[in-house]
């Protein structure tokens, strides 16, 4: 019969770790991050590079343009004029599946794809917008509303009758 070949490793000699006694009133060292954590916050701290030369004014131009195919009404040549015929839930499930797109691709670290995927989310933001009636600067004095102020302060201020008609704690 054949002799057992399994061999115990060799103890490492000199390099059992201590734990090191912390002085009273130091914090302990926390542990070194895993390095999937190291990757992902390497990725997002990375300066944003790229062109400089984009402008939030061009949202109001993209309303312009979308409000002129409404009133044209051409769902033979215009993408939005076809999706606001089909009826403001088809234009909001259209919002919603960019959103969730927007999310993956940032959940996944992508982050050219997430820059298109934000473009297509405005894009159908903006069409929501027009479907119901909403000019942007609404929306701009709402956001100048709400400069300085915490998002905690203003999330408290918000009328009880909206978190109750969402059916949800998730706004309280």
């Amino acid at each position: 019969m054949a002799k057992d070949t399994k061999r115990k490793p060799a103890a490492k000699a000199g390099k059992k770790r201590v734990a090191v006694p912390v002085p009273a009133g130091l914090p302990a060292a926390k542990a070194k991050p895993k390095k999937a954590v190291r990757r992902a916050e390497a990725r997002h701290l990375v300066p944003l590079e790229g062109p400089r030369d984009g402008d939030a004014l061009v949202l109001d131009r993209l309303w312009d343009t979308v409000e002129s195919r409404r009133l044209a009404g051409d769902a033979a040549t215009s993408h939005s004029a076809r999706l606001m015929a089909r009826g403001t839930a088809k234009v909001a499930q259209k919002l919603g599946e960019e959103a969730v797109e927007c999310v993956i691709e940032a959940t996944l670290g992508h982050r050219t794809a997430t820059i298109l995927e934000s473009a297509d989310l405005l894009y159908h933001l903006v069409v929501v917008w027009v479907d119901a009636g909403i000019r942007p600067e609404e929306v701009w004095a709402e956001l100048r509303r709400r400069e300085g102020i915490s998002g905690i302060a203003e999330k408290a201020a918000r009328p009880k009758g909206i978190v109750r008609a969402a059916r949800t704690t998730k706004l309280a």
